[in-house]
């Protein structure tokens, strides 16, 4: 997504309201305290921490020692209004960025799927050997090709996941997985059919490639909070679905 200022400025301005970033801090936090119980000393790293969201969610909750990178200027700058402890890094030089730090928590929600099948090996790599033994990464992921849409398009997504490419990737690189589940099961109906009539649009030229909009775009207050508390209901009911948008994964240094 670097280079895409407008979607920055989108993130930016509706993290703490759109009920897809509320349903995903929420459920970030809940793996953090289900780890560490009601710790908020511990060393969190978010790679890829985008326009800052997820990093102000945590300081609002309590967590301390907070760090953040991410390889857009857009959204250093953007972390920068917030008062974020943000670096410029590009994620592809991980390993080069003061290798000797290591942190219990990294989180690097939506960001692999930015990344090759050749590349990606290096980042687990380089997120691994920022671990203390006994840390945790979490992260969030872009699932299923069924669920590729304009949304894709527009923030240059070129990949999904589904869980058993990271049941064989995590532990080649001493990550074993504690916890996976896809998510928003109960809206995928929808989340579907939003995405195959985009793909349509895209295959008919009613709608142009480059002129693509993400779905990052806040509704109405009440269909807004509908969503969120569907998803917020679906993850107390049903912890663990076997289908959905997106894929969130914590794993384990061994």
């Amino acid at each position: 997504m670097i280079g895409r200022t407008e979607e920055y400025e989108k993130m930016f301005r509706l993290e703490g309201q759109l009920w897809w970033y509320r349903s995903l801090h929420e459920r970030v936090d809940t793996a953090l305290q289900q780890q560490f119980g009601q710790r908020r000393d511990m060393a969190i790293l978010d790679a890829g921490c985008g326009t800052g969201g997820l990093l102000d969610f945590l300081r609002r909750r309590g967590y301390t020692n907070l760090r953040g990178l991410d390889g857009s200027a857009d959204a250093v700058a953007f972390c920068q209004q917030r008062e974020l402890p943000v670096t410029l890094v590009n994620l592809k030089d991980l390993a080069g960025f003061e290798p000797a730090v290591q942190y219990d928590i990294i989180v690097c929600n939506d960001v692999f799927c930015y990344f090759t099948e050749a590349d990606l090996p290096l980042l687990v790599t380089a997120l691994s050997d920022r671990l203390k033994p006994g840390g945790v990464l979490v992260c969030n992921n872009n699932a299923f090709d069924l669920f590729r849409g304009e949304h894709d398009v527009a923030v240059g997504i070129i990949r999904r996941f589904v869980r058993a490419d990271f049941e064989c990737l995590l532990p080649q690189h001493g990550l074993s997985i504690q916890s996976a589940t896809y998510w928003s099961f109960v809206l995928s109906p929808l989340i579907l059919l939003i995405r195959q009539w985009q793909r349509l649009q895209l295959a008919l030229g009613w709608h142009s490639s480059d002129k693509a909009q993400s779905d990052v775009y806040l509704p109405s207050h009440w269909i807004n909070e509908t969503l969120y508390q569907a998803v917020r209901t679906e993850r107390a009911i049903l912890p663990r679905t076997p289908f959905g948008s997106s894929l969130f994964i914590v794993s384990k240094k061994l």
